[in-house]
């Protein structure tokens, strides 16, 4: 369960069971991969299997290419290199549907499984999982259909599925027993200990742990024996944590085992497993708070990870060196220590996200941790300085690493790159409009800091509002927000108000101050700032008020109303099961009063004839009013058309049509009433598609909202937008002014939950 896929390339022996006999221009970088993969030099091995592959290529030797595909594609993987390994296999399938040899189509299925499951494909994962295991079953091949237990397990983990996860992984346990294939039996035993300890099964989950120790005890010293070592003493760890009664002799046989695998580590093609043997042993002494000691190991990790050049090992102790500073209080040294753990992580942070095929890992540090350790830090570094200007330079640093997770997180959550073709930099963020303020409300679990931007530089002030104060009031405010014929939200909006904006209305109102864009984390992602209440009004009755998931990934040009063609589109009918939306038409008819453009309702909309339009290039705005969802997981997210649902992908290559075009898309509405955003991680999702796209700003809804109020407020948006005096957010903030003096729409669950996102201009 905590494997840290070092080398895990235990798919080498089912290979050389079906490897034939005989010299071929191949073999010896074959086996050259092979050697060099036993001893953990990694990139090695992947250079000898893909020239490999290349040398059997030429000679039309598909079962060699298909091999050396095969164990190229591993170690891509174990190396976080998933694209690569992506294409190394499904060549690698081709030829082994080619050859007619089903053995070769069952690895090639079951590796494409296991990279979908570091991928976090788990739906691909399961069926490419289970074809294989059924064509390993039938072929009588008892080490796959093993390994292939191991990992269905590893799915099953994943998705919640405990009990059934322990079942296979007690199935591969056996099997390989059965088979004598001892290191497969361990990473099932391990895996299985796992699962029991999360099932409260503390008995079965010490004896498999237990088991496992004596299968290791005799075995001949190796890098898989290292490896296996470690994997063991982070099971015992495990079980410490999670059951009191076995702590003291969990933890102890931990440790032991740290040391015997950093004792089995003399050689440098030993240093990449070395790094992890005295990180986590290093880990151990900070939980018996022997933090000198503990300092000492972690620095003995960093060398052996610099020796490996293994930045997948090396950020983690770094972060780790920095957080033990910290606790001794050598803050500069400890920011130096975050700083050098960032550098290293940045080129590699696709590779983290993926991390292991085997979660809940704890071991497995969150990069938002990492950047918020580090901000902490700085803030705390800021607080000892003497005046504003010696610290301006400790909050900018953590502003910018607040900056850098919010553009990594984005990364990650469309597992891409992309978002860096965004033209603004970061230099952006300190030229501001005079009359604007970006906040970031940065909660740590002791406190919650304030950093504001602004005309006059950067300011931080702490509150002493806890993390888990401030999610139990935003869960209360979310929740009485959307009961439309109560005020019971007002407490948590006065409260909300006095924590996040009373320390900094003073500021504000002497620099004059008439716009607020937020950057926001976690659950505060998930109520309107606009909702807030100072006792006597609403927060949008003073300011208007935008937000945006990056500061540094948004285009910061106000609008070209030279463009503002409009392309609107959406349903008023019922289809595929979802109701009418009647007011749809009114509001189409409306706001097509002011703009020039075209209209797609009912059966015109559909997905050709949106890009039919879009590929024209005159639109500058895109309004969809229909039935979505915006889902934790990009892929359960979409739009109902009048024949089908617009994934979030096609809708990101529909407006990524603007993306290479010297004017991008200037705003994406989405005007519905199931379009909300409203958990967390969902809520990146419509910004995060305009950012990857190119769309400049995006309006959408936080909840369910009636479809005569949507109608009203985006009708008045779009006349406010008419005036060139106003910026988007000031539209919106009229919009939204005349819903809360309106009798029947007062109420801000009507107007709140409208969410200007990205640019605010």
């Amino acid at each position: 369960m905590w494997r840290i896929r070092l080398c895990g390339m235990l798919l080498c022996s089912a290979l050389y069971a079906l490897a034939s006999a005989g010299q071929l221009p191949g073999d010896a970088l074959l086996e050259r991969g092979r050697s060099a993969a036993r001893q953990g030099a990694l990139e090695e091995a992947l250079v000898a299997w893909k020239e490999a592959a290349q040398e059997y290529a030429q000679i039309d030797h598909r079962q060699g290419q298909i091999q050396a595909l095969l164990h190229a594609a591993a170690v891509a993987r174990t190396l976080g290199h998933l694209n690569q390994s992506f294409l190394h296999l499904e060549l690698a399938l081709q030829l082994a549907h080619r050859t007619g040899e089903q053995q070769w189509v069952t690895l090639a299925l079951s590796e494409l499984g296991k990279t979908a499951l570091v991928n976090r494909q788990f739906e691909q994962a399961t069926e490419y999982v289970t074809g294989a295991l059924a064509m390993a079953q039938t072929q009588r091949h008892t080490v796959l259909t093993a390994s292939l237990h191991n990992e269905l397990g590893l799915v099953r983990v994943l998705q919640g599925q405990l009990q059934d996860a322990l079942a296979s992984f007690h199935e591969s346990a056996a099997l390989a027993e059965a088979a004598g294939f001892s290191a497969l039996r361990i990473r099932a035993l391990i895996n299985g200990a796992g699962a029991a300890i999360r099932l409260r099964q503390f008995d079965e989950g010490e004896a498999a742990l237990n088991a496992t120790d004596a299968l290791l005890s005799g075995s001949p010293v190796s890098y898989e024996k290292a490896e296996a070592l470690i994997n063991l003493a982070l099971g015992y760890r495990h079980l410490a944590l999670s059951h009191p009664t076995a702590r003291d002799r969990a933890l102890s046989r931990s440790a032991t085992l740290l040391q015997q695998a950093a004792n089995l580590t003399p050689l440098p093609e030993f240093d990449r497993i070395a790094s992890y043997a005295y990180g986590y042993l290093g880990q151990l002494y900070e939980t018996d708070h022997r933090l000198e000691e503990a300092l000492s190991l972690t620095r003995r990790a960093i060398f052996a990870a610099q020796a490996a050049r293994a930045p997948e090992s090396l950020y983690r102790w770094q972060w780790q060196s920095g957080r033990l500073l910290t606790r001794l209080g050598q803050l500069d040294d400890a920011l130096s220590a975050y700083h050098a753990a960032a550098a290293t992580v940045q080129p590699i942070r696709l590779e983290i996200a993926a991390g292991p095929v085997a979660a809940p890992d704890p071991d497995q540090p969150s990069l938002r941790t990492l950047y918020f350790e580090l901000a902490d830090v700085l803030l705390k570094r800021a607080a000892l300085s003497d005046d504003d200007r010696t610290a301006e330079p400790y909050v900018r640093a953590a502003r910018d690493a607040i900056e850098a997770y919010k553009a990594a997180e984005l990364r990650d959550y469309f597992r891409d790159d992309c978002v860096d073709r965004v033209q603004s930099r970061i230099t952006e963020l300190d030229r501001l409009s005079p009359s604007t303020a970006i906040i970031y409300p940065i909660v740590f679990g002791d406190r919650t800091e304030l950093v504001v931007s602004d005309q006059d530089g950067l300011r931080r002030l702490a509150v002493p509002v806890t993390a888990s104060a401030l999610t139990e009031e935003v869960r209360r405010f979310r929740h009485r927000l959307e009961k439309r014929t109560t005020r019971e939200y007002l407490p948590h909006a006065q409260r909300l108000y006095d924590w996040l904006l009373r320390p900094l209305t003073e500021r504000l109102d002497t620099l004059h101050v008439d716009t607020l864009v937020f950057v926001l984390d976690g659950p505060l992602r998930t109520i309107p700032m606009a909702a807030l209440h100072d006792g006597e009004r609403f927060l949008i009755s003073r300011y208007a008020v935008a937000v945006t998931p990056s500061v540094n990934l948004t285009d910061p040009r106000p609008i070209d109303r030279t463009r503002a063609q409009l392309l609107s589109s959406g349903l008023t009918k019922a289809v595929q099961g979802y109701p009418p939306l009647p007011h749809v038409a009114e509001e189409v008819a409306y706001i097509h009063s002011l703009f020039k453009g075209e209209q797609l309702l009912d059966k015109s909309f559909i997905a050709p004839r949106i890009e039919t339009e879009l590929q024209d290039g005159r639109y500058g705005i895109l309004h969809i009013a229909t039935h979505g969802r915006f889902a934790t997981d990009i892929t359960q997210s979409f739009l109902v058309t009048f024949d089908g649902k617009l994934t979030m992908s096609q809708l990101e290559r529909l407006v990524g049509l603007f993306r290479f075009r010297e004017d991008p898309l200037e705003l994406l509405t989405l005007s519905a009433c199931q379009t909300g955003v409203g958990d967390e991680q969902a809520a990146l999702g419509l910004a995060g598609i305009a950012i990857k796209a190119g769309a400049r700003s995006a309006l959408a809804t936080l909840w369910f909202i009636n479809d005569d109020a949507s109608k009203e407020l985006v009708s008045e948006f779009y006349r406010q937008l008419h005036d060139t005096a106003l910026s988007k957010a000031q539209a919106l903030q009229r919009a939204q002014l005349k819903l809360l003096d309106d009798r029947v729409y007062g109420h801000p669950a009507y107007w709140a939950a409208f969410l200007l996102l990205n640019n605010w201009l």
